[in-house]
This record gives C-alpha cells, sequence and structure tokens, in this order.
C-alpha cells in the first residue's frame, strides 16, 4: 500500500523551526525591533532565494541574498524537529510493508535538508518536491511523479497525508488517493468532500490508515 507524506507541518513543525531560526538571526545580528515578524511573515507560507532578495533590502542587510539563503537553509535544518510519534509511526508502516513516500512542495535544497537532518530521508521509497519536478501539489502531475519515484503506479491507489487542504486533500482525492487531513485544530470548511480521515496529529493519521488497511 502507497502512503504520500507532506513534509511541513505533517511530519516536521515548519513553523516553530522558522521562529526558531528567526529569533535567533535576529538575535545575532542584532536587527531592529519586528524583524522577526518580518521574516516569519514573508516565509510563512514558503520561502525561495528570491525572498531574501526582499529581506535584504526590507531589513537593511549588507550580505548577499544567496548568502542569506545558504544561511536560512542551514539554520532551518538545524532547527527541524519531527512532531512526536512521527518517525514511529513510519517505521510501523515500513515494517508492515507499506511503500513510504514524500509529496511535498518548496526548494529542493531545503526540503531534503530538513529530510536529512531529521533522519527522515532513509524511511521513504522515494522523495519528490516541486522544484525538482517542476510541478506544484495540487497538480495531478506532483502526485503521478511521487508515485513514480516510489516504484508504483498512482493508478493502484493510496493514501496522502497532509496538512493542508487544498494542496494535501483536494489535490490527493483528485489523484484518487485516499486522503487524511493532520487538522492542527483546524476545522475543515474547504471543499464539497471532506477527507478519509480527519485527525489531530500524525500519530493518529498512521494509525488510523493501519485500522482502515485491515
Amino acid at each position: 500500500m502507497l502512503a504520500l507524506f507532506d513534509l511541513d507541518d505533517t511530519l516536521i513543525d515548519r513553523r516553530g523551526g522558522l521562529k526558531d531560526w528567526a529569533r535567533g538571526f535576529v538575535r545575532l545580528r542584532q536587527l531592529s525591533e519586528g524583524a522577526e515578524s518580518v521574516i516569519c511573515e514573508r516565509l510563512r507560507e514558503r520561502a525561495s532565494p528570491a525572498d531574501f532578495v526582499h529581506l535584504r533590502e526590507a531589513l537593511g542587510l549588507d550580505d548577499a541574498a544567496d548568502s542569506l539563503w545558504r544561511e536560512y537553509v542551514d539554520g532551518i535544518a538545524r532547527s527541524a524537529r519531527c512532531f512526536l510519534g512521527a518517525r514511529e509511526g513510519l517505521e510501523a508502516l515500513r515494517n508492515a510493508g507499506w511503500t513510504l513516500g514524500i509529496a511535498t512542495n518548496g526548494a529542493g535544497d531545503i526540503q531534503r535538508a530538513k529530510l536529512a537532518a531529521t533522519g527522515l530521508a532513509s524511511l521513504f521509497d522515494g522523495i519528490c518536491v516541486s522544484e525538482e519536478i517542476g510541478a506544484r501539489k495540487p497538480a495531478y502531475k506532483h502526485f503521478e511523479t511521487a508515485a513514480s519515484l516510489c516504484g508504483v503506479a498512482l493508478s493502484a491507489g493510496g493514501w496522502m497525508v497532509g496538512d493542508n487542504p487544498e494542496t494535501d486533500m483536494q489535490g490527493g482525492c483528485a489523484a484518487g488517493l485516499r486522503t487524511a487531513w493532520v487538522t492542527r485544530d483546524h476545522t475543515w470548511t474547504d471543499g464539497p468532500r471532506e477527507p478519509d480521515l480527519v485527525v489531530r496529529g500524525i500519530s493518529e493519521a498512521i494509525e488510523g490508515m493501519r485500522a482502515a488497511a485491515g
């Protein structure tokens, strides 16, 4: 059975890691009050090298934008933390014979750095990052490529697990996958079809998928 997982705020705490990094960055450079909020707001949904062209100007920094991006990638990787039970749940699925894949939007260098730093990379049969394949979730191509990288056909079905109603849930459903929504205490308001599983955290999602598989 195939299970595709979103990375940020599904398996790892991206928001918490971003806040930790931004706080340290501001402290180290002795930036003005409010700089942390500027950074977090700019990078709240996603981050790319282009964002650091903007932040360099907004914060009055002398560093080259590409140097700031590299500093961010390295710092965020060090700050990356798995949610409780993520690793144990993934290992249980592998031991039960499941095929596991990452289906994530984002830049390849930073997403792979987080997977390596948390030790999760080795648990997956395939890793699909939007920048590397030229297709972002909820595009069908992203899910199709993710399954292919895992060595299976998307038409065989499986699960998509994530926190984003549009990119993960609606995208996964349109790709023919069952869906498990990690709510992080949010309420479902998006789309005509609710996910197959609605859970608060990754451990519950994995437990629910295993139960559904019998």
